[in-house]
């Protein structure tokens, strides 16, 4: 009996421990109508929960903006029309005047705006909407969406791939367009900070309209045959002159061989009245 209990205590010891199992947190699951929330911190006690919800469409909706200020116990809510679904939501002071702004990225399904931007900022617990603005027909060339936004240094960037075609032969070139959102008078400013290649294509375009090098030997060329044409006609003068003279001088011969002539008869004569 001592020696059964002994066997079995041995086993088990011997036997291996089952695997420790890891707890994953799960995703919170949202409850109907509700199909996103992020909470915004902007200082304690003032805080901001973005929410969205609708039912029978996932393509529409509506938003809203629920802020708690709790330190001054005031509760408001700020409420829109969604078109998409929610991405992101941030949070920034671009113009430095203290008052927060809530910025709420959505992505529609339309080609033509691909990303939509609701954005507010706060004053005294009241909403002002700011009118975010669109792409410009310069900052849109090659825009096929895929928006990376974010902030930095207080900034609102966005950052996009460009694509070269239309259509679904449209294929990325490899470079990317960033733009930088600033707010003053409540008027959002936009800069683009990066050089991408719609804009170096336009810069090798125009370079060979700039270029003079094909005038320039046009004239040499003209130059070169003017100076033939005056080397042609001062050879052809020389050579007339050169005859001239040469006709001349057999005239001159000609004279002094008669001359000589002449002088000859005269002699013989006065030899004969001898």
């Amino acid at each position: 009996m001592l020696m059964a209990c002994l066997i079995a205590a041995g086993c088990a010891q011997q036997a291996p421990k089952p695997p420790a199992i890891v707890a994953v947190p799960t995703k919170p699951v949202m409850m109907e109508p509700f199909r996103f929330h992020k909470l915004i911190e902007v200082s304690p006690g003032n805080d901001f929960d973005v929410v969205s919800w609708g039912r029978g469409s996932k393509d529409v909706g509506a938003f809203a903006i629920l802020h708690s200020d709790s330190s001054d116990i005031k509760y408001t809510t700020t409420t829109g029309d969604l078109e998409g679904s929610i991405v992101d939501v941030y949070n920034s002071d671009m113009d430095l005047d203290g008052n927060p702004e809530i910025l709420i990225q959505a992505k529609a399904k339309d080609t033509s705006n691909y990303a939509v931007i609701y954005a507010f900022e706060f004053t005294n617990g009241r909403a002002n909407k700011l009118d975010f603005p669109k792409l410009t027909k310069t900052q849109r060339k090659g825009y096929r969406g895929d928006d990376n936004f974010y902030i930095q240094d207080g900034k609102f960037m966005r950052q996009f791939p460009i694509y070269d075609g239309d259509g679904k032969d449209a294929k990325p070139t490899g470079q990317k367009r960033l733009l930088q959102y600033g707010l003053r008078d409540n008027q959002f400013t936009v800069q683009t900070l990066s050089t991408d290649s719609t804009s170096n294509s336009k810069q090798t375009v125009s370079q060979p309209n700039k270029s003079t090098s094909t005038p320039a030997t046009v004239k040499s060329n003209k130059s070169s045959g003017t100076n033939n044409n005056s080397s042609s006609i001062n050879s052809n003068s020389s050579k007339k002159s050169s005859k001239s003279s040469s006709s001349k001088k057999k005239k001159h011969k000609t004279e002094e061989k008669k001359t000589t002539h002449k002088k000859k008869k005269r002699h013989h004569h006065n030899s004969d009245d001898n």
